[in-house]
């Protein structure tokens, strides 16, 4: 197994990946692979931190990083970070592959100076990356009450004491809208892949 950085040549393989790993998962199919598409040219992706997993001479594995920020209570903006999509393929999940790769990831956001993580995810599966509850940390989701425990928002501290007499509230970047707000170049990107059937699946969120 080897975890290296994201290459040209690779971008095509990895949205495909990016593609059989989520689709049905959150919605009938998904757009988890145009995100990424799209955020390879956006300000707040860090290519430095895409980063592809390799088994048996193939890509099974792919994780990007974006730039957040936090909004304090009195309007400024305090740096933060997030990650995802992260996508294992199908064949390989349920293996300790996501938790390899998203540990990897993480060790070096930590010796680029990234100073904490904010997401949303499943804390039963991130918690063993160290994820929190985010308001365990002083921290909120947008949309949300303040004095509310949101139990998908989380949050990691990469820099001991980043986080120390911060309070804010989170916003997911706009760059993870990109489907929803062009959703015409969302349907003629994704016609350029394999058809497959979108079904309405139990657990779904939209």
């Amino acid at each position: 197994m080897e975890i290296r950085l994201e290459q040209e040549k690779d971008y095509r393989e990895v949205e495909n990946l990016t593609r059989e790993a989520f689709w049905n998962v959150y919605r009938p199919g998904c757009v988890e692979h145009y995100v990424l598409n799209q955020y390879r040219n956006n300000a707040d992706f860090i290519p430095e931190l895409s980063l592809v997993m390799i088994e048996e001479g193939k890509i099974i594995g792919h994780v990007m990083y974006s730039k957040a920020s936090l909004t304090l209570d009195d309007g400024t903006e305090f740096p933060a970070w997030t990650f995802g999509p992260i996508s294992i393929h199908p064949d390989y999940k349920r293996k300790g592959y996501g938790l390899k790769l998203l540990n990897y990831s993480i060790a070096k956001a930590r010796e680029m100076g990234i100073g904490m993580l904010c997401m949303e995810g499943n804390i039963d599966f991130y918690k063993h990356a160290g994820f929190v509850v985010a308001s365990t940390l002083g921290l909120h989701y947008h949309g949300e009450p303040k004095d509310a425990e949101v139990p998908y928002f989380l949050a990691q501290e990469l820099t001991p004491g980043y986080l120390d007499g911060i309070e804010g509230t989170y916003h997911t970047p706009r760059g993870y809208f990109v489907a929803d707000e062009h959703p015409d170049d969302f349907e003629a990107y994704d016609a350029t892949f394999p058809e497959r059937v979108k079904a309405v699946l139990d657990g779904q969120l939209f």
